[in-house]
C-alpha cells in the first residue's frame, strides 16, 4: 500500500476497520499490519501491544469529536454554560451514530474497558481541552477549571455509556456545570 497516508494512519485505519466490523477479539496483530501494508514489527514498534493500538484508535476518534466540540464551544464562548450544554447535546446525539462507539459499547469485554477502566488517555484529552476553553472564557477560574472540566467530562462519558435522551442529558449537564461555575464564582475553593 503506497498511499500518501502515514504508516501510523494506515495502521489506525486498519485497526478501526477490524473494530467496527466486530473482528477485534479474533484479530491478530499480523492481520492489522497486513491490512496497512507494513510488517508486524512496524506495528509493534509504533503501538507496542494490541491495547496500545486500541487506545490510539479511540484517542484518534475522540480527537474528531473534540474538534467539533471545540468549534461549538468557540461559537458560543460568550456563555460558557450554554456552550458546554450545546457541546454535550451534540456529543450525545453523535455518539449514537458513531460506528466505533457502537462497536465498543456492543462489543466484548476486551473493548469496553477502553471507555471505562482504561479510559484515562481519552479522558485526559477531553479534560485538557474543556479546561482550556473554560480558562479562556473565565481566566479567574485558575486550577478550578480543571476540576470543572473533570466533572463535566466524566458526566458526559457516563451519558455516552448509558445513553438517554440527548436533550435531557444535555440539560442536566448544563445544570451541573452552571452550578459549579456559580459556586466557584461565589466561594473560595476548599483545599483538598
Amino acid at each position: 500500500m503506497t498511499s500518501g497516508r502515514s504508516v501510523r494512519e494506515r495502521l489506525l485505519d486498519s485497526a478501526y476497520a477490524e473494530i467496527v466490523s466486530g473482528g477485534w477479539t479474533r484479530m491478530r496483530m499480523a492481520d492489522i499490519a497486513s491490512g496497512a501494508g507494513v510488517s508486524r514489527q512496524t506495528l509493534y514498534n509504533e503501538f507496542g501491544a494490541k491495547e496500545g493500538l486500541l487506545q490510539a484508535v479511540v484517542v484518534r476518534n475522540a480527537g474528531v469529536f473534540l474538534d467539533r466540540v471545540v468549534r461549538i464551544l468557540t461559537e458560543n464562548s460568550a456563555e460558557p454554560t450554554l456552550a458546554l450544554s450545546r457541546a454535550a447535546r451534540w456529543i450525545f446525539t453523535a455518539a449514537r451514530e458513531d460506528a466505533l462507539l457502537r462497536a465498543i459499547l456492543a462489543g466484548d469485554t476486551e473493548l469496553l474497558p477502553v471507555l471505562t477502566t482504561r479510559a484515562q488517555p481519552v479522558q485526559d484529552a477531553l479534560q485538557e481541552r474543556v479546561a482550556a476553553f473554560l480558562l479562556e472564557c473565565r481566566p479567574g477560574l485558575g486550577e478550578r477549571a480543571a476540576a470543572i472540566a473533570d466533572v463535566s467530562v466524566r458526566l458526559s462519558v457516563s451519558y455516552v455509556l448509558l445513553p438517554t435522551d440527548p436533550d435531557q442529558a444535555a440539560h442536566r449537564t448544563e445544570m451541573v456545570v452552571a452550578s459549579l461555575l456559580h459556586s466557584v464564582g461565589s466561594a473560595e475553593p476548599s483545599r483538598r
